[in-house]
């Protein structure tokens, strides 16, 4: 299946989703009982620029404040379903009218796309989407789009402590967008990614037709796992496969500077993380800025440095990890004060970011973490970067005001699943 066919299939289903006919802001009411009449329930809570809470809806879940700012492009109605038919009525009525959808489901996506557009625009909030009906009898659970990747961790670890999920780090992620761009994450080497873990779906098309994997076919089920739904539909749920964790596994976390090596350790760890060491090993890097102190507490600063964080999970014991370390990455010096064995639940509390004992409870609070202002982007490296590469990293991140750097390992199970299973690029290395 070739890529140049998804684009196809990818621009005919945008092109169903909008009209030639410009937007007027007069025909608000138009929309507005359009909507009525085509919703068989209740009608959906609708919010227009004009209602008190309309900004405070449309903020509540952008976690980049770039676009909190007066300049970014506001949709003509947020939409707040709460069942099925309100998205269907929502699709018929903005096809009819003119207006883009847009669809959030965590808000987490790094330019906005889920709440902001260039054309008139509705923005379907699926924050009342968040059931999460986990089976342990058969190693499944079906997600709703709004729920969060901490909302899911937390009620698969409430059915089981054997049981887990392989997504991303944070946990404010909304699952909708996450699995449907493919979803990495620290148990990538070991079960691939999310989306290789995608039983079934339900969206719904540009026609308001409700459609699961059987109804939609093989070849658009192929594509909306790692292609993106919001080309081809609204998401409503995923039929997710659980995977099997061990009752103890071990998270370790270590921090070194330029002036303990930190340049040495990234570079060897590119030729490390990835090939030689067990699936059940994945180690992240995270490289930053930091103060190196301030002058007899006066408070000025003395200068900065560039520190390197090495993020280590094992689906295992604490003397187990420290044999494979010691043997393949001794330079790093992980001892066993540097490690604590946790459940899977507690690991993904702290493995994104927050404090050791951190109450897994916390998975569940949407406003967990802070919102930040920040530009950022992705991509692959295919070969390790040279020593002298590193260094020129490190001076530009020097004259940066708060530069970050994080990078994933691939190798293990992800690199044997081709895209012709999923519409990601995984072979990279």
């Amino acid at each position: 299946m070739e890529s140049s066919l998804s684009f196809v299939i990818l621009s005919a289903f945008i092109s169903l989703f909008l009209l030639k006919s410009p937007w007027k802001a007069s025909a608000q009411e138009d929309f507005l009982q359009c909507l009525a009449s085509h919703s068989n329930q209740s009608m959906p809570q609708v919010y227009v620029p004009k209602s008190p809470s309309f900004l405070s809806v449309l903020q509540s879940s952008i976690y980049n404040l770039r676009f909190t700012s007066p300049a970014t492009p506001k949709p003509q109605f947020i939409i707040t379903p709460n069942h099925e038919s309100q998205i269907q009525a929502l699709v018929v009525c903005s096809k009819k009218h003119g207006l883009k959808i847009t669809t959030r489901s965590g808000g987490h996506d790094f330019e906005g796309l889920s709440y902001r557009a260039n054309v008139p625009f509705v923005l379907i909030d699926l924050v009342n989407f968040r059931t999460i009906d986990v089976n342990i009898r058969d190693n499944s659970a079906w997600v709703q789009a709004g729920a969060t990747l901490g909302e899911v961790y937390y009620r698969i670890a409430e059915k089981s402590p054997v049981h887990g999920f392989p997504a991303g780090a944070c946990p404010l992620v909304g699952v909708g967008g996450h699995i449907s761009g493919g979803g990495f994450g620290l148990m990538v080497r070991k079960f691939g990614m999310a989306a290789d873990h995608v039983l079934d779906a339900r969206i719904i098309n540009a026609k308001g037709e409700i459609l699961d994997r059987k109804t939609m076919g093989e070849d658009l089920f192929w594509a909306i796992r790692g292609g993106g739904v919001t080309s081809f539909g609204v998401l409503l749920a995923w039929k997710i496969r659980l995977v099997p964790v061990p009752p103890t596994l071990t998270v370790s976390i270590i921090t070194k500077t330029l002036q303990q090596g930190a340049t040495e350790l990234v570079h060897k760890w590119q030729s490390v993380a990835s090939y030689g060491v067990p699936n059940e090993l994945s180690i992240a890097l995270h490289i930053g800025v930091v103060d190196t102190g301030s002058n007899n507490g006066t408070g000025t600063q003395l200068g900065r440095t560039v520190q390197a964080t090495f993020t280590t999970l094992f689906l295992g014991p604490t003397t187990q990890l420290l044999q494979v370390m010691e043997k393949k990455f001794p330079e790093l010096g992980m001892k066993q004060e540097d490690c604590k064995e946790m459940r899977w639940v507690e690991s993904t509390v702290r493995t994104s970011g927050f404090p050791d004992g951190t109450p897994v409870d916390i998975l569940l609070n949407r406003s967990s973490l802070p919102k930040t202002t920040f530009k950022a982007k992705s991509d692959f490296v295919t070969r390790p970067i040279p020593k002298v590469g590193l260094e020129g990293i490190w001076k530009r991140f020097l004259k940066e005001e708060r530069p970050e750097l994080v990078i994933g390992v691939w190798g293990g199970r992800v690199n044997r699943i081709s895209n012709i299973r999923l519409r990601f690029l995984t072979e990279i290395w």
